[in-house]
């Protein structure tokens, strides 16, 4: 019986103790080597809106999401990133229909996860996508998916 009651003691204890930190994501960090163009098309083409860096460093811009979610671009002339499209942004919006006649009318090109030119991936959980990429060759997806708030 005292052994039953140790094991539920510590139990109970475990699940106080449990953390519940309540996560959001602050910002994401890309590395570019032409701040200019790669600026521009965040903030023109996927219609970012661009915020003040704190310190005015002409090697950044930043750019504001859903909340305080941000985009921070960094350059750096001397760094060649890697770019996978397993490790991309994803940007969900419920107007993507209106997003891709928007990339259409700026001769952007997209395509579906298996890399079919202007389709459209339905994911598992009937979410649609698209994977578009910068001037910096960052994969990016554009879904459906609805956010919890």
């Amino acid at each position: 019986m005292k052994v039953l009651l140790c094991i539920t003691a510590l139990f109970c204890t475990l699940l106080i103790e449990a953390q519940d930190f309540n996560f959001s994501i602050d910002h994401t960090t890309l590395i570019v080597n032409d701040l200019e163009t790669t600026g521009d098309f965040y903030k023109n083409t996927i219609g970012l809106k661009e915020i003040e860096h704190p310190t005015n460093d002409p090697n950044f811009r930043w750019f504001a999401l859903h909340g305080n979610t941000q985009l921070h671009l960094i350059l750096k002339t001397n760094v060649v990133m890697k770019k996978h499209k397993s490790s991309h942004i994803c940007l969900s919006t419920q107007k993507l229909d209106a997003v891709i006649r928007h990339l259409k009318d700026n001769n952007i090109s997209y395509e579906d996860w298996p890399g079919k030119k202007g389709a459209i991936s339905l994911r598992a959980d009937g979410v649609r996508q698209i994977y578009i990429t910068d001037p910096e060759g960052y994969w990016i997806e554009i879904n459906d998916a609805v956010q919890n708030e």
